[in-house]
């Protein structure tokens, strides 16, 4: 799954001279000793007060696949004033589900039902995007219109583990590979039409898109195989198709070149996150949300000799990282200038507030691995509390 997971460091004991507004309001944070993770940012049109993101996390809590209103209170607990959030991956169509109890927003049922979800965020102040995904070979039959296979870049088989059974997809037709870029920019269209600001495509974590650009996934011979240039080709005419369709000023991308998760990996990733930045500055996208090299198997991080700073200092927009990180090292990579913007997964589902327990530097509500995936409408989900 694509759920981010920061490890856990002792907090540093360090207090600032803080001046926070409206502490009770989440209203803006602001210091007299600015902590760089705090600090305001312009990211394209949109002002914000901090670069604490909310990292798209799979809760499995849309039953039927329509976000429930049981999402309001939780995407709404985790907005601030100039805060930014982005939505859990949300299915294009029928055939991108992976998972039980995932978001679509390719029916109208689905748009109206994130309505009330999104005008929640905007109360109070964020700004908020949909994260738009195509599960691919990640899936099962159980999951697919009509109990078919799961379509995919190739027909190579996942492994299967006792978690999840996975059912052998079927190669896409080059001739079918336009209907699926149509499918995002309909998803993209449906995700504006819902109250979002913008949409982030899902191109990480070794779902359909990340499938198509991994030379250890993608066998494939056509035009969408073979060289950097072809395996990259889907996932820029999708983000062609989506700017086109919404602008590229509400639009960023997630991508994990180093990740080999749900086998799927490369044989040179630096080249791969090198040649996707570059092509990504002639759309010009809003952002790039990167992740780490050190997770590279797993959600928990590992030394690494590999780093985002080439892609960091090649790419035009906002450059949003993720994994791992904690407080200190997010207000490390702000301050070295390694990132724009530092995304949370774990912590900010274990602590609503994250933001202004930052700017606080109070002690973080411990996170329960096992209720981040369950169906239940409360526990695990709304229930953590915050500082006051």
């Amino acid at each position: 799954m694509q759920l981010h997971k920061d490890r856990t460091k002792p907090l540093e004991i360090q207090f600032h001279n803080l001046s926070i507004m409206n502490l009770n309001t989440d209203a803006a944070l602001t210091t007299s000793d600015p902590i760089p993770l705090l600090t305001p940012y312009k990211m394209g049109n949109f002002n914000l007060s901090h670069r604490v993101v909310l990292a798209p996390l799979t809760r499995m809590r849309s039953y039927n696949n329509v976000p429930q209103p049981i999402a309001i209170n939780y995407y709404a607990q985790r907005a601030s004033q100039g805060g930014f959030l982005i939505a859990e991956a949300t299915g294009v169509s029928d055939t991108a589900q992976g998972y039980p109890n995932t978001p679509g927003v390719w029916t109208k049922d689905q748009v109206e039902a994130w309505k009330p979800i999104v005008d929640a965020v905007h109360a109070k102040g964020s700004v908020f995007f949909c994260q738009i995904w195509h599960a691919g070979r990640v899936s099962n039959s159980i999951y697919q219109p009509n109990g078919q296979a799961p379509i995919s870049s190739t027909d190579k088989s996942l492994t299967s583990n006792e978690e999840q059974q996975f059912t052998a997809p079927r190669r896409l037709r080059t001739d079918e590979i336009p209907d699926i870029v149509n499918d995002f920019k309909i998803a993209a269209r449906n995700a504006i039409e819902a109250g979002f600001d913008g949409v982030e495509i899902h191109g990480a974590h070794g779902y359909l898109v990340d499938q198509f650009m991994k030379d250890k996934v993608n066998d494939r011979t056509d035009e969408y195989g073979g060289s950097l240039e072809n395996r990259c080709r889907f996932a820029l005419q999708v983000v062609e198709a989506v700017a086109n369709e919404i602008g590229a000023d509400k639009l960023g991308i997630r991508l994990s070149p180093f990740a080999e998760y749900a086998e799927s990996g490369d044989s040179n990733p630096n080249a791969l996150g090198l040649y996707m930045v570059n092509a990504l500055n002639k759309y010009n996208i809003l952002y790039c949300h990167m992740v780490e090299p050190r997770l590279i198997h797993t959600f928990d991080p590992v030394e690494t000799p590999h780093s985002l700073e080439p892609m960091r200092k090649a790419f035009n927009g906002t450059f949003m990282v993720a994994g791992g990180y904690n407080r200190q090292d997010g207000i490390k990579a702000i301050a070295e200038n390694r990132a724009d913007l530092v995304v949370y997964g774990r912590w900010f589902i274990s602590n609503p507030d994250l933001p202004k327990r930052f700017a606080l530097n109070a002690p973080l509500n411990k996170y329960n691995r096992e209720t981040f995936y369950s169906s239940d409408p409360v526990i695990g989900y709304t229930d953590y509390p915050f500082l006051e």
